[in-house]
């Protein structure tokens, strides 16, 4: 917008004064009465919600739990890189990766639609947490939901899309 001009209008936004404080879009959620920050995350069939709080040291980790009861760290529950990449992209891109203890409950889908899911709650919860983080997180386009879904399969198919053989004679 460097080359446009128009006498009497300017196109930057003001810059605050000495006084002022720049307030982000929203303003902060207040934790729950034990600390905790919640956010909820879906992605395909895979649902997770999160709790997350300030931590240091050994206690920032990454616990996983699923719904029959198996409960590892994110580092042992994803044996994909890949996974374990992105449940941790939302930290990785707020540069609070090793500062949060965080534990996820993750029911339906499969390992890649968890942690997928997983990352969409990690980023709400961290929006939450800090507001002036929320144009990094939507820069990394971790607040906006995947919405793609397998496509059922139809009757008188062999699958969602694709037909059985069709034969002249």
């Amino acid at each position: 917008m460097s080359g446009l001009s128009i006498p009497g209008i300017s196109l930057t936004p003001p810059a605050p004064s000495a006084g002022q404080t720049v307030r982000p879009l929203r303003a902060a959620k207040p934790a729950d009465k034990h600390g905790w920050w919640w956010g909820t995350g879906r992605r395909k069939a895979a649902v997770a919600r999160i709790r997350m709080k300030p931590a240091d040291g050994e206690k920032a980790t990454i616990i996983v739990e699923t719904a029959n009861g198996v409960v590892k760290p994110a580092s042992e529950f994803f044996v994909d890189d890949r996974d374990r990449m992105e449940v941790t992209a939302a930290l990785r891109a707020t540069s609070l990766l090793g500062k949060m203890h965080i534990v996820a409950k993750v029911h339906g889908g499969g390992f890649m639609g968890q942690a997928g899911a997983i990352k969409l709650a990690i980023a709400r919860a961290l929006r939450d947490f800090d507001p002036n983080l929320e144009g990094t997180l939507r820069t990394g386009d971790m607040l906006t939901r995947d919405s793609r879904k397998v496509e059922r399969k139809k009757y008188g198919q062999a699958g969602a899309r694709r037909r059985f053989q069709f034969s002249k004679r």
